[in-house]
């Protein structure tokens, strides 16, 4: 069975080896790299490392060495084959068949290669020659000296349809169709595709030339600026990033990347010394090519135009990397002002103004929000949904549930400020006589008379009584816990009544004493026998919100903790064992919810009798004094 060097370069490419060792051995990361006691031999201290960049794993204590194959072998015992057809089927690579005509292409494909290497070394040439002089006025125009020139491999591609076929007529003319360098059409002589453009050589992680891209001299209409090889056995846009192979040693260094929107970009980049640039094909990121920067930082810095197209870029992007996200792994994103590109804002500020740029990216959750923000104006109930359900779309991509969960509460929490901002005081109001006290705002007797029908029944637990009356003190609050309290009120009326008023009348609402629905004549009376900060004057603003948040998350999970030990205990009968040990977990974590309420009363109960100490004697409470 023939398996060229191309086709087991992609397989390794497809597969993070660090997630295929950790299945068996448990990994710790040790910067860029992760360890463990050496699965070969026995040891106490570490010496094992899996290097994802470079696609291998080493011992220093027995020299066992290889990558995703060999572990495959030494690991799990398979053959050389049985190797690659598993970590092939994880891939979603087919396995070459084992012909003979197989076996000549794959020998075939292996002189591609050779075809690249030719034409980079024409290119040059082309480029150095006098045909040459209109390019290089060009790229120094572009502010481009000699040795960036020579660094990237510039050259250029003489404006001939028949020039590289003759130049190269000692390679088969199929070859140079598979290359991609001459474009085959029906009944035509194949023809050059790359044709008075400055061309840059394309580059595996090997260094070798897999690809070429060119640039026009002068913008023409309906010619493209930038053209591309097409997908080649050699290259597949989707998988390859341009300067990956430079980047990769100076992103081990520098502990990040940085991708830009095209190479002249990257080139800018590391013409002013940012080494740790990459950039994609002219596509938006893939997939498989973020899960390659990942190998290299765990957050990449997305850095892209200013303009609206960089903006759409960027959200490509994010869209792309939502459903990937895992705990550590994210992006960042850097916008550059209007209508610059890196070239243009290095020109302008130097590389201290790319320097400080760089430093203080925005995360991923913030480049969400700010695009979803100012999408449209928010001049109606209409536009507010719509915001919310837009950054609801988001967060319903992502896969890992823990991370979901935080990005649903944070943007919540900056839909719910930003949409329903506080209203200022309306304690005094102008009239002709000068400025008055404000009227307080009533209630509507209908609407107060059914919310207090709506109480009747539905709030005679502690808890729930004292979230909602701290919700009618803190009504800032109502939409951010809006998710929460819905899903808690359904399949019960009375509930679902009192939570649709305070949700409909949240922005209506004034907090303390003017507040219309925080008397008693409206809700229920508070507990009596509970002090939470929430729920008491003068209370620390932020120490309310935050143990009012944890009451409503308490409050939501104990009516699913119930029904869990409601199911555990029918499950007696079949699983006795299993049952009672489930039943023992949920009624811990309960008492841990009820413990917690009361540490939370007992919190503030402590801070007033400390309060009321010092009023009183101007000491030290007793309890605190140090004694003989």
């Amino acid at each position: 069975m023939a398996l060229s060097p191309q086709w087991l370069d992609e397989l390794k490419s497809r597969i993070t080896l660090s997630a295929l060792i950790q299945r068996t051995v448990k990994l710790q990361r040790a910067g860029r790299e992760w360890k463990a006691c050496c699965p070969f031999h026995s040891e106490n201290t570490p010496s094992f490392y899996v290097n994802d960049q470079k696609g291998f794993y080493h011992c220093f204590g027995c020299q066992q060495h290889g990558g995703a194959i060999d572990w495959m072998m030494e690991q799990h015992g398979l053959p050389f084959m049985d190797a690659v057809k598993e970590l092939a089927a994880e891939a979603g690579m087919e396995v070459p068949a084992p012909d003979p005509q197989a076996a000549k292409r794959a020998e075939e494909r292996a002189t591609l290669h050779d075809v690249m290497a030719a034409a980079q070394e024409w290119f040059i040439a082309q480029l150095a020659s006098p045909g040459g002089a209109e390019a290089r006025a060009y790229l120094e125009r572009r502010g481009l000296n000699e040795h960036t020139i020579r660094r990237f491999g510039f050259g250029w591609a003489p404006d001939d349809k028949q020039a590289i076929k003759t130049a190269l007529s000692q390679f088969d003319e199929k070859l140079l169709v598979e290359a991609g360098l001459l474009i085959e059409v029906e009944d035509k002589i194949p023809y050059s595709r790359f044709r008075g453009r400055v061309m840059l050589p394309i580059q595996d992680a090997r260094e070798r030339v897999i690809a070429f891209g060119g640039r026009i001299l002068a913008d023409r209409d309906g010619v493209a600026k930038y053209l591309n090889s097409p997908d080649t056995p050699l290259f597949d846009k989707g998988r390859t990033l341009y300067n990956l192979h430079r980047a990769a040693a100076a992103s081990r260094k520098s502990n990040r990347v940085i991708v830009a929107e095209g190479y002249m970009d990257v080139i800018a980049l590391a013409a002013a010394g940012i080494e740790d640039a990459v950039a994609p094909m002219g596509t938006a990121l893939t997939e498989q090519q973020i899960e390659l920067l990942w190998r290299m930082a765990d957050k990449p810095v997305l850095c892209f135009d200013g303009d609206k197209a960089g903006t759409r870029a960027a959200m490509r992007a994010a869209e792309r990397a939502l459903p990937l996200l895992r705990p550590g792994h994210s992006l960042q994103v850097v916008q550059l002002p209007a209508g610059l590109d890196p070239d243009d804002l290095i020109k302008r500020d130097g590389r201290g103004g790319m320097d400080k740029l760089l430093e203080a990216p925005k995360s991923l959750l913030d480049l969400v929000w700010e695009h979803e923000r100012d999408a449209a104006p928010l001049a109606s109930p209409e536009d507010k949904a719509g915001l919310k359900a837009r950054l609801l779309e988001h967060v319903d991509a992502i896969q890992h549930p823990d991370i979901r969960s935080l990005y649903r509460r944070e943007l919540l929490d900056r839909y719910g400020a930003f949409a329903f901002p506080p209203r200022p005081p309306r304690d005094f109001q102008q009239g002709r006589g000068g400025f008055q006290k404000a009227m307080p705002v009533r209630t509507p007797p209908h609407v107060a008379q059914r919310l207090r029908k709506a109480t009747a029944g539905a709030f005679r637990d502690m808890l729930t009584g004292a979230v909602l009356n701290g919700l009618a003190r803190h009504p800032g609050e109502i939409h951010r816990h809006a998710d929460a309290l819905l899903g808690l009120a359904k399949g019960d009326a009375r509930l679902a009544q009192a939570v649709d008023f305070l949700l409909d009348n949240a922005q209506e609402l004034e907090a303390a004493d003017n507040s219309p629905i925080s008397g008693k004549d409206i809700l229920p009376p508070a507990p009596d026998n509970t002090r939470f900060s929430f729920l008491l004057e003068g209370s620390d603003p932020d120490e309310a919100r935050e143990d009012l948040a944890e009451a409503v998350a308490l409050l939501v999970e104990r009516p699913a903790l119930e029904e869990a030990i409601a199911a555990a205990t029918r499950r007696f009968d079949t699983d006795p064992e299993g049952a009672f040990a489930e039943q023992q977990r949920l009624r811990k974590r309960k008492l841990e919810i009820d413990s917690r309420l009361g540490q939370m009363a007992r919190k503030r109960a402590a801070s007033e009798a400390f309060e009321t100490d010092q009023t009183d004697t101007g000491e030290w409470p007793v309890a605190e004094q140090e004694t003989d």
